[in-house]
């Protein structure tokens, strides 16, 4: 897979604009433990995600972040680095996520 560079700016960015396939990296996002917890403890409060001294007894052997943060993270960088600011209309939906 290749990062495939957008012929049009984030700003001028119609639906014509996206390519069937591209592929395209967003970069890295920080994340840090005490957003993890903040985040579980509002949305997935199981201990994996809350409790670093119980994550610890679990398979993953220390605290790990919920998927629904994952993909609330993927949702960042999809808005800051693809999503048309000027052609949005809201959320089509979402068919597959893993």
């Amino acid at each position: 897979m290749h990062d495939t560079p957008f012929r049009v700016p984030i700003d001028n960015r119609y639906f014509e604009d996206y390519i069937t396939g591209s592929v395209h990296e967003f970069g890295p996002i920080m994340v840090e433990e005490k957003g993890i917890v903040a985040f579980a403890k509002s949305f997935d409060p199981q201990l994996l995600h809350t409790d670093s001294d119980a994550a610890k007894d679990t398979v993953f052997g220390g605290l790990i972040a919920s998927g629904w943060h994952t993909a609330a993270l993927m949702m960042r960088l999809f808005v800051d680095h693809y999503l048309s600011h000027v052609a949005s209309l809201g959320s089509p939906g979402v068919d597959e996520l893993r």
